[in-house]
């Protein structure tokens, strides 16, 4: 992370806290908010902000690629291009390593055990392989892995098996891990890291409360200093790795502000340390459970103290990784499917023939194939932006919201309807894991709160620079009311009325810039150009929402999401196509075609085509003969699953 000095006054001045608040009073009158929810809604904002002022300026969300290529002209295409990361020796050894103990397990039926939950011993031997100590540096016992190589290899664990992926990414991304190495002070990092490294401890992230979800304002659990310690007292829940994660990062308030204490759990439960045991139908291979603290000390030297904010700056740090993570191992549980369904497609027969001739079985899986590469495409692109030193808020959340909607509608549209009724018999991999399908739309933040959370970065800058001069100059005026055919009211708009007629003249009538795209297929190239000329086209359509709803707009969820999916789809297609055309493989590029031509659909609101129904027919019947390769020799289990006596 590339940061900026630190500024010893911090980044309110007397004139921009009375503006806040004048536009607080504002949001009231026309938004509708009580005074707590406006206050709520402001501590986010905040630490928003401060987590923003932890990146140098070039990499905060202004000077992001998903944000420039709304605002800006030319759209920054050089900014959507990945690349193939390089891998070091030592570093691909402990991921292949790592890949060879789950398969071990595997064909030793060791990877769970009695009670279905993945094993100490498979935990054990994923340490002595590195597994644990990719994303810790070298320094510190660890491998120092770029994320932009952690993440696909991600996938490819998902592939082996997507919960030990997963507790790979609560581990390094949302646990103690990345809060130790970013905020921790040396001497933290030297306690804490070299056992997280080697895995004699594993981690955990404590955040969600019982009151406590997507509204992180209020939370409870609180801790208290007292005699060099701080008592911990309150409930958490959802905690995945608890049981073997014995180090985990806990939010708390301190004060009646939120912090981040790393605590280390005791091996059995006691007075002032219990689990909360309850039924959950996700992440069940996983120990998930609650923690109840009475009075449960912590050593003050355990607190961890950002430059700038405060816990909900570690918190949001820690989750666009997380976010990645969860696409990357979509694109990992894709896989699975695909290679179950082919199989069974060569087997299945309805009414003297094979479903694999059927169109519809074609269509689902040539769909699936592009929803992978659009996956592997994101993954690729916010990786790499985020070892750049961006912040990646933006992007890494189209990555997240695109992998979990996608592993989704996968897992129930494709899938599912591919096996028929067998998908429901004990042993299917749909029927034992269709929960684990659908949760990520909740992990790391559910997918439309994140949506609005994206339309809400994308248009803080422009709000600020036209919007808000207006509302400061109402309440200079004493205007409560504006009404513009009050020549009063237009007189004291003057100055910041022209500032924006004069930006939405420039738009109004300003020549899309043609983007400049590398050499690509033709018709990824159109795609291409098709998503850089509707992004063009966005910021009036944007900022005449805002001026429709002004600060009501906070209200119009609806609208905001719908907005907000628009932009994620034409993110997701410039993407994709750049991301298809740095490789030779013309299977990629059909995927990422018919991706891109689902995604338009969603974009325009048109209907599908022959031409489209052609394309993904024979994309499906590519995948069929085997010609989507990184599905070849994937292990997933009898084609036949035989019906058991229970």
């Amino acid at each position: 992370m590339k940061t900026e000095p630190i500024d010893p006054m911090g980044p309110e001045t007397p004139a921009v806290a009375a503006a806040q608040k004048s536009f607080a009073e504002t949001a009231l009158e026309l938004g509708g908010k009580s005074a707590d929810e406006a206050r709520r809604t402001g501590v986010i904002d905040t630490a928003d902000d401060q987590v923003e002022s932890l990146f140098a300026a070039q990499y905060q969300t202004v000077n992001s690629p998903a944000h420039r290529a709304v605002w800006d002209r030319p759209l920054p295409v050089h900014l959507f291009q990945s690349e193939q990361p390089s891998v070091p020796e030592e570093v691909r050894r402990v991921m292949d390593d790592s890949l060879e103990v789950v398969a071990r397990h595997r064909r030793a039926g060791t990877l769970l055990d009695q009670n279905q939950k993945i094993p100490e011993s498979v935990l054990r031997d994923l340490a002595d392989a590195g597994y644990w100590g990719l994303l810790v540096s070298r320094e510190y016992g660890g491998s120092g892995a770029q994320f932009a190589a952690f993440a696909p290899f991600l996938t490819q664990m998902a592939m082996y098996d997507p919960t030990i992926a997963g507790l790979a990414s609560v581990h390094g991304c949302i646990g103690a891990v990345d809060p130790v190495r970013t905020f921790g002070n040396p001497e933290q990092k030297q306690r804490f890291l070299p056992d997280l490294a080697s895995g004699r401890k594993l981690s955990a992230f404590a955040l969600t409360e019982p009151w406590a979800g997507s509204d992180l304002t209020a939370l409870r659990t609180r801790a208290e200093r007292k005699n060099g310690h701080f008592l911990v007292n309150g409930e958490k829940l959802f905690i995945t790795n608890v049981v073997p994660g014995r180090t985990i990062g806990l939010v708390c308030l301190i004060e009646d502000r939120p912090a981040v204490l790393i605590v280390d759990l005791p091996e059995e439960e006691n007075d002032q340390f219990q689990l909360r045991k309850y039924g959950l139908w996700a992440l069940k291979h996983t120990y998930n459970q609650g923690i109840i603290f009475r009075d449960f000390p912590v050593p003050a030297e355990n607190l961890l103290t950002p430059p700038k904010g405060d816990g909900l700056t570690i918190a949001y740090h820690g989750l666009n990784l997380g976010r990645v993570s969860l696409c990357a191992n979509a694109a990992g549980t894709m896989r699975l499917m695909m290679a179950s369904m082919i199989p069974w497609a060569h087997f299945r027969r309805t009414y003297g023939e094979f479903i694999a001739k059927r169109e519809l079985v074609q269509r689902r899986l040539g769909a699936l194939a592009g929803m992978i590469v659009g996956c592997d495409a994101l993954v690729a692109w916010c990786a790499g932006l985020i070892d750049q030193g961006y912040r990646g808020e933006m992007e890494c959340i189209v990555a997240k919201i695109f992998g979990s909607e996608m592993q989704k509608d996968a897992a129930v549209e494709l899938f599912m309807k591919t096996h028929g009724g067998r998908s429901f018999l004990h042993g299917h991999m749909f029927g034992d894991n269709v929960h684990e399908f659908l949760a990520p739309c909740i992990y790391e933040g559910e997918g439309e709160m994140l949506g609005m959370a994206f339309f809400k970065s994308l248009v803080k800058n422009h709000g600020r620079e036209y919007f808000e001069p207006i509302g400061r100059a109402l309440q200079q005026a004493g205007i409560r009311k504006p009404n513009l055919a009050n020549p009063a009211h237009l007189w004291a708009l003057k100055a910041p009325m022209l500032n924006y007629g004069r930006w939405f003249l420039g738009q109004k009538f300003q020549t899309p810039a043609r983007a400049d795209l590398p050499d690509m297929p033709p018709h990824l190239k159109q795609h291409a150009q098709f998503a850089a000329r509707r992004l063009q086209k966005m910021p009036l359509k944007i900022s005449q929402t805002m001026s429709k709803h002004q600060l009501a707009l906070a209200d119009r969820q609806c609208r905001m999401a719908a907005l907000s999916a628009k932009v994620q789809n034409l993110l997701a297609i410039l993407c994709t196509t750049l991301y298809a055309a740095r490789h030779d493989d013309e299977v990629i590029h059909a995927a990422a075609n018919v991706l891109c031509l689902d995604l338009t659909r969603q974009v325009t609101g048109g209907h599908p085509s022959d031409g489209y129904f052609r394309a993904v027919n024979q994309l499906g019947r590519t995948v069929l003969d085997g010609g989507f390769q990184s599905v070849a020799g994937v292990d997933t289990g009898e084609i036949l699953m035989n019906y058991q006596n229970r």
